[in-house]
C-alpha cells in the first residue's frame, strides 16, 4: 500500500485548525489576513530572505503588521501568511512533533509577525510557554 504525502489542502487543513484555536483577539485581527500553502518560496522570497535553498524557510509573513500606518495605503496587498508544504513534510520527517504540532507552530510564528514581534519576541513567548 503506497502512502501518499500530505497534500496543500491537507497542510491547509491543518493550519485552518490552527486558527481556530486561536484566541478570540488573534483572530478578530487575522480576519483581513490571507492564508496561502504553496510546495516553496518563490524566487524573489529566495533572494530576499537570501535563502541557499527552498527548504530553508517554512513559513512567512509578508505585509504591514497590524498598528503599522502602511497597512491602510490604498492599493496595498493584502497582509499575507505563506506556509511551504514540501519544507515542511522535511522537518516534519526528520523531526519528533506530529504535522498538526508542527504547521501549528510555524503558523502561530508567522502570526506574531503580524502582530509586530520580531523572530526573538516570539521565540522567548514560545519558551515561556514551554
Amino acid at each position: 500500500m503506497a502512502l501518499m504525502a500530505p497534500s496543500l489542502a491537507d497542510i491547509d487543513r491543518l493550519a485552518q485548525a490552527a486558527v481556530e484555536q486561536l484566541p478570540d483577539l488573534f483572530r478578530r485581527h487575522l480576519s483581513h489576513v490571507l492564508l496561502r500553502v504553496e510546495d516553496f518560496p518563490d524566487e524573489t522570497v529566495m533572494e530576499e530572505m537570501e535563502l541557499e535553498t527552498p527548504f530553508d524557510i517554512l513559513g512567512l509573513y509578508w505585509g504591514h503588521h497590524v498598528g503599522d500606518s502602511g497597512a491602510d495605503q490604498t492599493g496595498a496587498l493584502p497582509p499575507t501568511i505563506f506556509l511551504y508544504r514540501r519544507p515542511l513534510l522535511d522537518e516534519w520527517a526528520n523531526g519528533e512533533d506530529s504535522l498538526e504540532h508542527l504547521v501549528t507552530h510555524v503558523l502561530v510564528h508567522e502570526v506574531g509577525h503580524h502582530f509586530g514581534l520580531s523572530d526573538d519576541d516570539i521565540d522567548a513567548i514560545e519558551a515561556d510557554l514551554r
